[in-house]
């Protein structure tokens, strides 16, 4: 049966359509130089309602709708860089935990100027210590009449460089999940810090950084959610994400497959297009395969989550199923080009270098393959 895209899907994929066109793609390649994007691009973004892309009517949002994410996130990813797409969309994990679980006066007064990309939300969970194991988190919440003083240090946090506020994983109690709480962080507390951009193998335009917390104090009602209950929120909030990367991957995968089709039939070797080669003719057939094969996989599954079904394994099967294929034809696409695939400035080269990070954020392959065998062999 066919998705059922609406009116409401065509008119956001023009509307991203537009916004890319005019407002990234003249200046990608110089963002991707200087490591970073002007901040402005939140707020027009958000006054043309880009930002209220996933989110709830009730909370400011245009509605909750996976299937209008996976457009928003395919259109945006036209931008060719996924940097862009990462940080401008940080509040799409940063936020929804907050608000699941946040105070109800403090939403009303910070999520409307997140939504108007006034402010910069991001989400926090990573840790030196250790990344995929999220039940193995050290950075400590310890309570007192006030409310919370925060000590430890986390990593790799997108938007980390500028975000405003931050969902942060802590622990309140106990080892493992069940000591696992989350709260809202203000960058502009006293005893939080961060570190200069990190730099990276791919991702170049997404700011990155590392937060030092030394007894930062939060109140009360910073608390997202009852304490120690933080597991089941930040669990929550990864079926969305990693359903993301997958959209991200497919459409990485894609934009290499298209750079190859038009190649291939300009560069010469040894009297013709190399596009007349049959190795180059079935390279590409295999690539547009496993290609349409994720894509297809990834938009049902997009359907079922926006009919409430739980999609646990599935999302986790897609994620890897998509990441492999992003792998292969990234690999793939550059060597089609061969030297001029190899140089910066060249499409291909960035696509195959911003590939590499989708397999491991969101949870690494191994990670989803856990869950997998989990669901499998209960």
């Amino acid at each position: 049966m066919p998705l059922p895209w609406t009116e409401e899907h065509r008119l956001m994929r023009q509307t991203v359509q537009k916004f890319v066109h005019h407002e990234i793609l003249p200046h990608v390649e110089r963002w991707e130089e200087e490591g970073s994007f002007p901040r402005e691009l939140y707020q027009k973004a958000g006054e043309i309602g880009l930002l209220r892309v996933g989110f709830a009517e009730k909370e400011g949002g245009l509605g909750h709708d996976p299937l209008m994410v996976v457009a928003f996130t395919e259109e945006l990813m036209r931008c060719t860089s996924a940097g862009v797409v990462a940080s401008l969309g940080s509040l799409g994990i940063g936020l929804p935990p907050f608000l699941l679980g946040g105070d109800s006066a403090l939403k009303a007064r910070l999520v409307p100027e997140i939504l108007n990309g006034e402010k910069i939300i991001a989400l926090a969970i990573t840790e030196p210590s250790g990344g995929s194991d999220v039940a193995g988190i050290q950075t400590r919440a310890r309570r007192t009449a006030d409310g919370y003083l925060i000590k430890g240090q986390k990593t790799f946090i997108t938007s980390g460089c500028r975000a405003d506020y931050f969902t942060m994983a802590v622990r309140t109690g106990g080892e493992g999940y069940g000591g696992i709480s989350l709260m809202l962080v203000e960058a502009d507390r006293p005893g939080f810090r961060r570190s200069t951009p990190l730099r990276k193998m791919g991702w170049w335009a997404s700011d990155t950084a590392e937060l030092f917390l030394d007894d930062v104090e939060v109140p009360h009602d910073h608390l997202i959610g009852p304490e120690n209950a933080g597991f089941m929120g930040i669990m929550a909030n990864f079926q969305m994400e990693r359903l993301n990367l997958a959209v991200m991957a497919v459409m990485t995968a894609r934009m290499a497959l298209e750079a190859c089709l038009e190649y291939v039939q300009q560069r010469q070797a040894f009297g013709r297009p190399i596009g007349k080669f049959q190795v180059i003719r079935h390279k590409l057939a295999d690539m547009a395969t496993q290609i349409e094969v994720a894509h297809q996989y990834v938009h049902h599954l997009a359907e079922r989550m926006s009919l409430g079904d739980q999609v646990l394994k599935e999302v986790a099967m897609a994620k890897n199923f998509a990441t492999q294929v992003s792998d292969r034809v990234t690999y793939e696409a550059v060597q089609i080009f061969a030297g001029s695939g190899y140089m910066r400035g060249t499409l291909v080269e960035r696509l195959y270098r911003d590939n590499r990070i989708l397999s491991i954020g969101g949870g690494t392959y191994e990670v989803m393959n856990e869950i997998i065998a989990k669901q499998l062999l209960p």
